[in-house]
């Protein structure tokens, strides 16, 4: 029984949002980040990157409460405004390829984590938890939902198609030319409504964000236990998510780079992988494959296909038949000396949404000696892991669609 509930968003105000809106701190290249800071004094960034008032890195504790005072600042200039109803909030997106995401911004309950309600399929790193969670702490408020998915739902498509037939709240096109909306919901009949529909999923389903869920319920245990008077009421019992149905997902792979063969020439390299897939050298032309237990691999001006022998097909668990776990097992740990995909400096990752080309390029310009690419994970893969308490390799996915950053903001 998922408890998804309505919450009182802090929002900016409608003239204001398409300006304050961000995408995640980290993509944006430094020029891109510098342009914004200089030329946009609503951007989200100033909250986030609040050295940049005072023209230097500023990191820690001292880095959390100057993001703390920002942000109070915004809303003491009226940029923000928080809402007097709890509301769930009808998101729309649509991409500059016209794919189109609909769903609810929503608070989700930590003790559904805690039991498995809201399942992971990804590990975490205990350490980058625990920051985010000191973050949350000090800054109290989150602005970057968790993205969640739940088994097409009716009745909950047909309420947001009703809602969406109304003028929306805000509506912002950025400048990757995504076309965002946003409707307010309030009347309390609706949001019962939804709320039961929700209360009947047994599970749902952690699509991005298991770090900034993983934070968050940390957070949720270090406030339950600090308050005698805990009554299962207080705002940091939930965390900001965006739900949406598992057909609108789109699912991404992300291609592998190694920086070198681990001290084997290229001929020793493919004789060793020989013995565990069928090797055909595709020549000079951008080759990606179309199949589970196939992969791409471009080398010294080549691409190539691996097929996974057949008489390797001999897999235990649903974690054995992913083909990034496969690539790992097979590859990355046994011949090039990979362990730790989290932190070995010799791995690096490109999303699979981005062309082959990247992938050429970098190992072209000697910046990596070979790079690996996959098919998307399904769906039901990423249940399946979840459902048997299994974890992924890290960048396993990439998952559209991505939120910005001050739309709506859960205070704690």
């Amino acid at each position: 029984m998922a408890k998804i509930l309505p919450f009182k968003a802090v929002r900016p105000t409608r003239d204001k949002v398409s300006l304050v809106a961000s995408r995640s701190y980290q993509t944006y290249t430094q020029a891109e980040r510098e342009a914004r800071l200089d030329y946009n004094p609503f951007s989200f960034l100033h909250i986030v990157n609040p050295g940049y008032k005072y023209a230097r890195e500023i990191t820690g504790e001292e880095r959390y409460q100057l993001v703390r005072n920002r942000y109070l600042e915004f809303k003491e200039d009226n940029v923000f405004v928080h809402d007097d109803m709890p509301s769930y909030y009808i998101y729309k997106i649509v991409n500059r390829d016209q794919q189109v995401f609909n769903g609810i911004v929503a608070a989700a309950s930590a003790e559904d984590y805690e039991k498995d309600i809201i399942k992971k399929h990804e590990d975490t790193i205990e350490y980058r938890e625990r920051i985010f969670k000191d973050y949350l702490q000090t800054v109290g408020f989150n602005a970057e939902p968790v993205l969640l998915t739940y088994p097409d739902n009716k009745e909950i498509s047909t309420i947001i198609e009703e809602i969406q037939k109304e003028r929306a709240e805000f509506e912002f096109t950025t400048t990757y030319r995504d076309t965002h909306y946003l409707w307010k919901l309030e009347d309390s009949d609706i949001i019962a409504a939804i709320q039961k529909e929700f209360e009947q999923m047994s599970t749902i389903y952690i699509a991005d964000g298991h770090h900034r869920s993983a934070s968050s319920y940390l957070l949720y245990k270090d406030e339950k236990e600090q308050n005698p008077n805990h009554t299962g009421q207080e705002s940091y019992n939930q965390f900001m998510t965006f739900l949406i149905p598992e057909s609108e997902l789109r699912i991404h792979e992300f291609n592998r780079l190694v920086k070198d063969l681990n001290g084997l020439s290229k001929e020793e390299f493919l004789i060793q992988l020989d013995t565990i897939f069928r090797i055909e050298n595709r020549g000079s032309m951008p080759y990606k494959p179309s199949k589970k237990h196939h992969f791409s691999m471009y080398l010294d001006g080549d691409f190539y296909s691996l097929y996974l022998r057949k008489t390797l097909y001999d897999f235990k668990t649903s974690l054995d038949s992913l083909d990034a776990q496969i690539l790992y097992n097979t590859i990355l740990k046994p011949i090039l000396g990979i362990e730790d995909l989290r932190n070995d400096v010799r791995i690096d990752y490109i999303n699979g949404k981005k062309d082959i080309i990247n992938v050429k390029g970098k190992i072209d310009d000697g910046e990596f000696a070979v790079g690996f690419g996959m098919v998307p994970v399904h769906i039901n893969e990423i249940k399946q892991i979840a459902d048997d308490g299994l974890k992924m390799p890290p960048k396993s996915t990439f998952i559209e669609p991505k939120l910005r950053s001050g739309v709506t903001i859960y205070e704690f």
